[in-house]
């Protein structure tokens, strides 16, 4: 039995359609286990949100007896801003903003991310400075994308 497919199975079908789960990680053997549940929605999500699928979910684990007598520590938690994007569903929610995306031939681009398009992200791409300023659309694969985060700027 693949455990994080299955506590991802029981996270979605406890989410309304606007939210999805991004990533289930299970620590390992080390006493008590850590299951931690990242979710996302197309609006974002709540502390009030994780906090009941927390109940949730902690509930269905424990009546199914998923970890036996085992301890486990459950966590349900939004990503960090210092995630990489994982699903084509989160850029389209950060439509706007600047991202950094590493390829898989460890070349870097940055940008605005003006739209997803199909199998694609369009960034909008600002090269040289003052009167040379240019700026230029690329189109970047979800095939090619190794990595992609969302710049944070304090201005």
């Amino acid at each position: 039995m693949d455990l994080a497919g299955e506590i991802r199975k029981l996270a979605e079908k406890n989410l309304s359609p606007q939210k999805f789960v991004v990533d289930v990680a299970i620590s390992g053997k080390k006493q008590p286990r850590r299951v931690v549940v990242v979710v996302d929605g197309d609006d974002g999500m709540s502390i009030d949100d994780c906090a009941e699928l927390s109940r949730t979910l902690s509930k269905e684990l424990d009546d199914r007896d998923f970890f036996g007598e085992e301890n486990y520590l459950l966590e349900v938690t939004t990503p960090g801003l210092d995630q990489p994007l994982k699903l084509k569903r989160q850029f389209f929610k950060n439509t706007g903003r600047n991202l950094k995306v590493v390829l898989k031939d460890s070349s870097t681009a940055t940008g605005r991310l003006k739209a997803v398009i199909d199998e694609k992200l369009v960034l909008e791409h600002e090269s040289g400075s003052g009167r040379k300023k240019e700026l230029r659309e690329i189109e970047i694969p979800f095939d090619d994308i190794d990595k992609a985060f969302v710049l944070i700027s304090f201005k």
